[in-house]
């Protein structure tokens, strides 16, 4: 199931009621006033409704077409002649017993990284478990460091803005001496009693310092 995150900020709650219509029915009420201990609280009930958010598939496969190289020495050349020379000895490399017609090199020379793309489908698996090739230009030869390029998808995007008719969020707890804990039971107890408005509750999260984060299954 997908998980949807929220932020509850200080000094709020979330209630999760076991019947929707006990929400809904302290939702209705807006105003209510909880006995913390030695104190009266009035608070605030709203509608609980998650962020406009994002839901996507992110596929990651990796190519047959390109590989990544890197560590390729800076020369005193063109930019345009160090790109051939890389597509020259990658297609004269023997790597799987042949050379492989090169479509397309992409170079970046501050990097000193380069994308090798292979004409032929499958080609890159020819690459498999070779992490080194052998340069040589300008009267030097270099060991190039070799690595498989992942292509990355994205699937079933789609946005999201979620509501909980169960669940009612808690505005304006004031700051007590008490704990987090004791102060989260007071308030369980009070949304518990039908005399309340209230019902059974599923969970209950309060939050006294910064803020926490709830996770929602869709």
């Amino acid at each position: 199931a997908t998980k949807i995150p929220f932020r509850l900020n200080q000094n709020q709650a979330l209630l999760t009621f076991e019947d929707e219509e006990v929400a809904q029915r302290l939702t209705k009420m807006s105003k209510h006033t909880v006995k913390l201990d030695n104190r009266t609280a009035n608070v605030t009930v709203r509608r609980f409704e998650l962020e406009m958010g994002f839901q996507f598939e992110l596929h990651v496969i990796v190519s047959g077409k390109k590989i990544n190289v890197s560590e390729i020495p800076e020369l005193p050349i063109p930019k345009d002649w160090m790109r051939d020379k890389l597509e020259l000895s990658f297609y004269k490399t023997e790597q799987g017993g042949r050379g492989e017609e090169i479509e397309h090199v992409t170079y970046d020379r501050e990097s000193g990284t380069a994308v090798i793309t292979f004409l032929r489908p499958g080609a890159s698996n020819d690459f498999v478990g070779c992490t080194k090739h052998l340069f040589c230009a300008e009267g030097r030869c270099f060991n190039l460091s070799v690595s498989p390029h992942f292509d990355f998808h994205l699937g079933k995007f789609q946005p999201y803005c979620g509501v909980s008719r169960k669940t009612i969020l808690l505005k304006g707890i004031p700051e007590v001496e008490e704990d987090e804990e004791s102060v989260q039971d007071m308030i369980e107890i009070h949304f518990q009693k039908p005399s309340n408005g209230g019902g059974e509750i599923e969970n209950i999260k309060y939050t006294s310092k910064g803020a926490a984060y709830v996770c929602f299954e869709e």
